[in-house]
């Protein structure tokens, strides 16, 4: 019997219910019907856990490169790891996604629901395609059937290390590599477990040039490692089920992680012997964090900020997240967006030749900067909307307060919002509780109040001449020079450089005095702008909150 003979044989042996072929299925997966410059690539990751900030990251680089080139984007689930797998992880992932604005024009809708011609996509529901090409490949010589056991395989492991050799099944650490059809039919008449390995035809010795979209020019090894292919569930690993389901779907390139750098000569070879034709790789280099003077990945033990949830539950504005995002991926979309404030990031031209290679740094206190440039773009009408959607959810007394105190809640979110000087005071959504807790009287009662170390009978003096002058009609100028009149009449001086020159001659300086209204009105030293605030609350309120204080003194 020759040795091709002996393949179709063990193919037959292995797969006796598999009747198709791999062209019967390449009949079924047409070519798309795609213009030239339009992509089609996909997101594809696991039901295991959260979805995470890393996630966002790389599925919002596929989904602006698909939209800018009118193609189309696929959120496929690749669902091979049963023991990781967690309850209802596709609808973590789709809702996950569908807060950033993440749309999918194809794939998973739900947890059984899907859209496209091109499906199933979820993994384990192809399960049949995997055995028919894994057939293919074994009749042809290409790959062939393991029974070694857990002990067999650690045994073998065990035997490398010890002599300091590569850990793996490859060469002569690979017994049934060459096993004839009897010694396979013997272990299936038995029941043996098997799975379905690669017969690797690599050199480790030899090298490969590839140019990486993202990384350019690399040189990796050949692959020589006989890898799993199909698992003895009948589930095919991510190296196996990525080229065939890739190729199906007509992807027209790889956007991934960078921890899969390293097995992409497994993956080229796996191509190579499906005879599909080879795609484009482009590994994004992890986001990381400082750490004591140094690098580290990001990590979902250490970081709050690695999950997803962070973000939505602290009521991150999702445009700012994106926008941080972007600036990230490519440096120069800060100076874009500073152009462009009011577009679009879809207009944004994202080149994947300008991700950062070695890993970006993602730092929190520039992601809230970022945050606070936005949301000072948004009008008060904007604000409110965004905070009553987020409070309907994490802050029933807010959301009572917005729903019930519109007018209100409106004049508070829009003070320094219009004119010259825009507030750039709040970061994300849940600052606004304590933004409100100066305006609303049942929250301000059980504040925290803040104190200055001014003589307590000057403070009164002060307020007292403060509330026999006050005019709510006043408008802002007239309003301060009362305050510089007041403050004169007490010794404070109202010349910041004479004040300078000569300290010891005043009390303090008029920005003292309205401190000690500001204190006397919110409780706190740093407040929006102080005028504003009183106009907001209103004539009584005010007198009241100084009445009040006053009495304290």
């Amino acid at each position: 019997m020759t040795k091709e003979q002996e393949s179709i044989d063990i193919s037959q042996l292995l797969f006796p219910n598999i009747v198709e072929s791999s062209k019967d299925i390449l009949k079924r997966y047409p070519k798309r019907d795609v213009k030239q410059g339009e992509l089609v690539l996909r997101f594809a990751p696991s039901p295991t856990g959260f979805i995470h900030i890393g996630n966002i990251y790389t599925s919002l680089v596929g989904y602006i490169l698909t939209k800018r080139s009118n193609g189309v984007f696929i959120l496929r689930i690749e669902d091979t790891d049963k023991v990781r797998e967690v309850k209802y992880g596709i609808i973590q992932i789709v809702e996950g996604l569908r807060n950033f604005g993440i749309q999918f024009d194809e794939g998973m809708i739900n947890e059984e629901e899907s859209k496209g011609e091109y499906g199933p996509y979820i993994q384990s529901e192809r399960k049949d395609i995997y055995k028919i090409f894994a057939k293919d490949l074994v009749s042809k010589g290409f790959a062939y059937p393991c029974f070694c056991t857990k002990e067999e395989l650690e045994a073998i492991r065990k035997e490398q290390t010890d002599l300091g050799s590569r850990t793996g099944y490859f060469g002569k650490w690979a017994k049934w590599r060459d096993a004839n059809s009897d010694d396979i039919k013997r272990e299936l008449d038995l029941g043996t477990p098997f799975v379905i390995r690669l017969y690797s035809r690599g050199n480790i010795k030899n090298k490969i040039n590839s140019k990486d979209l993202i990384k350019g020019g690399i040189t990796l090894s050949e692959n020589d490692m006989d890898s799993v292919l199909l698992k003895s569930d009948g589930l095919p690993t991510y190296h196996f089920a990525h080229p065939i389901d890739d190729t199906l779907m007509g992807i027209s390139f790889v956007l991934r992680g960078d921890e899969w750098l390293s097995s992409q000569p497994l993956h080229m070879e796996i191509f190579n012997a499906l005879g599909f034709e080879q795609l484009q790789y482009g590994h994004i280099s992890p986001l990381m964090k400082m750490e004591n003077e140094g690098k580290r990945k990001l990590s979902k033990r250490k970081d709050p900020e690695f999950a997803v949830s962070y973000y939505v539950e602290n009521g991150y504005p999702i445009n700012g997240v994106k926008d941080y995002l972007l600036n990230i991926a490519n440096s120069n979309f800060y100076d874009w967006r500073i152009q462009n404030p009011q577009k679009e990031i879809l207009e944004f031209d994202l080149k994947l030749e300008k991700f950062n290679r070695a890993g970006a740094l993602f730092d929190i206190t520039k992601l809230n900067d970022i945050s606070k440039e936005y949301i000072s773009t948004l009008s008060a009408q904007e604000v409110y909307e965004y905070v009553l959607e987020w409070a309907e959810k994490y802050n029933t007394e807010i959301h009572t307060k917005l729903v019930n105190q519109k007018d209100y809640c409106l004049s508070i979110l829009n003070i320094e919002r219009e004119g010259f000087k825009i507030r750039k005071d709040i970061v994300k959504w849940s600052d606004i509780p304590n933004q409100f807790e100066i305006f609303f009287d049942d929250m301000f009662k059980d504040s925290q109040k803040e104190e200055i170390e001014i003589e307590r009978g000057v403070q009164g003096e002060i307020l007292n001449e403060f509330l026999d002058t006050y005019y709510f009609g006043d408008d802002s100028t007239e309003w301060f020079s009362k305050i510089k009149r007041i403050g004169e009449k007490y010794g404070f001086c109202s010349d910041y450089k004479e004040y300078e020159k000569h300290p010891k001659k005043y009390k303090g300086k008029i920005g003292d005095v309205a401190m000690i209204l500001r204190i006397a009105v919110t409780g706190r030293k740093q407040t929006p702008d102080l005028y504003q605030v009183m106009q907001v609350m209103g004539e009584s309120r005010v007198r009241e909150r100084i009445t009040v204080y006053i009495n304290t003194l």
